[in-house]
């Protein structure tokens, strides 16, 4: 249970709250030791569950390919999805999975996005970069940058229209879409329709209310966030010398980005940093579409799916999503 010195936080929405026990009891502390096993268990979806289709019965072809990493570095590997029937250019949504910084791979809840590829409206390049502790920063970021650089530059050849491309991804994956972003904003390419940042990993100073009312509780507490972003940043990590790529709640001009939508639970530790990059960017002239879903904590959408809230967020996202898709 939490100690005298946890910030008080709200109450977990009531069909969640059911859930949390036993997901807890499947959970396995961040740490050197069980990095292994949990890096197996999320390699190609939710820890417990059968690999998705990502074929959807034929609707999808599904390639691998090695692409250029950053300069010097090694290649990086991405997973193509295209529909088997696609009536001109789609949408492309560039994926960055998530978990923690330190787990998961290409394949790592792509299958959200298999239904607007088998409906022929979009093409979706998911990349697999280098993990912490590792592959610390700035290896994560700029592997994503390069698989984005070279979707971009192959739009034609995958069937993507460059004038819809979009950047999605959930926890780590979203703060990585968020610093590859500000990368493409900055490098000058490509340009993004739409970021799409789902409870994002966005800031490594751990110092918001947020950031420390979750003490063995939940799915990804504070002492889980500190492994996280102490993996991936070492001693720089709550210093002076993080770039805004790697903690994109540093970055002091928020100016020029893509439109955005952002997400996130009320009883995560990610909230209040969400809240305030939604802000900034609202006030740095981008268009910004927020939602916090009370109750819910981090990756309530998925774990708790079948959850009136989650339906509701769920719902929510996949709107959001097909309106920036459209042609």
């Amino acid at each position: 249970m939490p100690d005298e010195r946890t910030p008080v936080r709200p109450p977990f929405d009531a069909e969640l709250a059911a859930l949390l026990e036993g997901i807890r009891e499947m959970l396995l502390p961040p740490s050197v030791e069980t990095l292994p096993a949990s890096r197996e268990a999320t390699a190609n979806g939710v820890p417990g569950t059968p690999a998705a289709d990502l074929t959807a019965d034929g609707a999808v072809t599904v390639e691998e390919r090695e692409v250029p990493g950053p300069p010097g570095e090694p290649d990086v590997t991405v997973v193509i999805l295209r529909p088997v029937n696609a009536a001109g250019p789609a949408a492309g949504l560039y994926h960055i999975h998530g978990g923690g910084m330190i787990t998961g791979g290409r394949r790592t809840g792509v299958e959200l996005l298999v239904p607007y590829v088998a409906e022929g409206n979009a093409v979706v390049v998911s990349v697999e970069y280098r993990l912490a502790p590792e592959h610390p920063d700035p290896a994560p970021v700029e592997d994503c940058y390069a698989g984005l650089a070279w979707t971009a530059k192959h739009a034609a050849e995958l069937g993507i229209d460059p004038k819809r491309l979009i950047v999605i991804g959930g926890s780590a994956g979203g703060g990585l879409a968020a610093g590859t972003a500000l990368l493409a904003r900055d490098r000058g390419f490509p340009q993004l329709s739409h970021q799409v940042l789902i409870c994002p990993m966005l800031d490594d100073r751990m110092e918001t209310h947020s950031s420390q009312m979750l003490d063995g509780e939940g799915t990804w507490d504070r002492t889980a966030n500190l492994f996280g972003w102490t993996a991936l940043l070492g001693e720089r990590r709550g210093g002076p010398d993080v770039s805004p790529y790697a903690a994109p709640a540093r970055a002091e001009d928020l100016a020029g980005l893509p439109r955005t939508y952002l997400d996130v639970g009320s009883v995560e530790v990610f909230r209040d940093e969400v809240l305030d990059y939604a802000t900034r960017l609202s006030q740095a002239g981008v268009m910004v579409d927020l939602h916090m879903w009370g109750g819910g904590f981090h990756g309530f959408d998925v774990i708790g799916a079948h959850t009136a809230v989650a339906r509701a967020s769920r719902a929510t996202r996949d709107e959001f999503i097909r309106r920036a898709i459209e042609r």
